[in-house]
């Protein structure tokens, strides 16, 4: 679509533009609605025209959180997971994300859309935590509204500066996109190639879980640091035998374990990224045997059902 057909899109029915817009931005599509509510707000003819689409984009922030905060609670973190297999690291975007819920609380929903990354995995996690669902929405609301507030409220403001700037796109595309294609596809490179580095970097030797249980009947049983965290641990089981540690402190949890003995890390993430830096760490200070439960604590789970180990 031309840039002319979607400012005649926003001039004929605003309200519904940025209802569609915004839904499909907070339900994760790569669809900016930024730009969309600068041009409604600067194409507003009144206050009170301002005011229904300020309410239309609301009204679509909050659904879509909804249907993300419904995913958390009937999903739990494999929502998350999900959403985080899209991160460069994945660890932490899961260990991050919790850490933030644990700061904030339900003030975190408020911020969640001024915070790049967060606005659409901060939902699931609410969820998933069980936050109570009329806060949980009051929360999501405000946010929405001071996000699409601002946006419109500034295209109102600044309508001359933003239709001079909507008319010398308009003249120029084709220059435009001979400029911003190339630097989106320049940042797009970059952010694959953190990824390969990342991947890279994290190779580490894995333990499958009947490996696990049966190394755990041995004479000298492996040690078992369990990296989820701890509102996850809650929300399941705890892993017996096993010392709980957070990434930001794992010197801490394992500075009475001999370096000798071996050590297998697990998490509940995409990848078991979070194993994998844990084990990394490890390894570069010094200990001789780390290696990761390969699938995590899903696997461990379902392995122990039939063949629960025994130390």
């Amino acid at each position: 679509m031309e840039l002319s057909q979607i400012i005649q899109a926003v001039q004929q029915d605003a309200v519904t533009v940025v209802f569609v817009n915004v839904l499909l931005q907070q339900l994760g599509l790569p669809v900016p609605a930024v730009p969309t509510l600068l041009l409604a707000g600067s194409l507003a003819a009144t206050p009170g025209h301002l005011g229904q689409v300020l309410a239309a984009a609301i009204v679509a922030s909050v659904i879509a959180d909804w249907l993300w905060y419904r995913a958390g609670r009937v999903f739990g973190y494999r929502a998350l997971a999900g959403l985080c297999k899209l991160s460069i690291n994945p660890a932490s975007c899961v260990s991050q994300t919790e850490a933030r819920f644990i700061r904030w609380g339900l003030s975190s929903i408020v911020v969640a859309k001024f915070v790049p990354g967060f606005s659409t995995v901060a939902p699931p996690i609410a969820g998933a935590l069980r936050m109570h669902l009329p806060g949980f929405l009051m929360a999501a609301g405000a946010g929405a509204c001071l996000w699409a507030g601002l946006a419109l409220g500034a295209g109102w403001l600044l309508k001359d500066e933003v239709q001079a700037a909507i008319g010398a796109l308009d003249r120029h595309t084709g220059t435009a996109l001979a400029v911003v294609l190339p630097l989106i596809g320049a940042w797009l490179g970059w952010k694959l190639w953190q990824k390969y580095r990342f991947r890279r970097s994290s190779t580490v030797p894995h333990i499958t879980p009947d490996e696990l249980i049966e190394a755990l009947r041995s004479q000298q049983p492996p040690l078992i640091l369990d990296l989820r965290g701890a509102t996850m641990i809650a929300e399941t089981d705890a892993v017996p035998g096993a010392k709980v540690a957070e990434h930001d402190r794992l010197d801490d949890a394992v500075g009475d374990w001999p370096r000798s003995r071996p050590i297998v890390t697990l998490c509940a993430c995409p990848e078991d990224a979070g194993a994998i830096a844990a084990a990394r760490h490890l390894l570069d200070d010094g200990y001789l045997s780390v290696r990761v439960l390969q699938g995590g604590y899903d696997a461990w789970l379902a392995a122990t059902r039939n063949d629960p180990p025994r130390q």
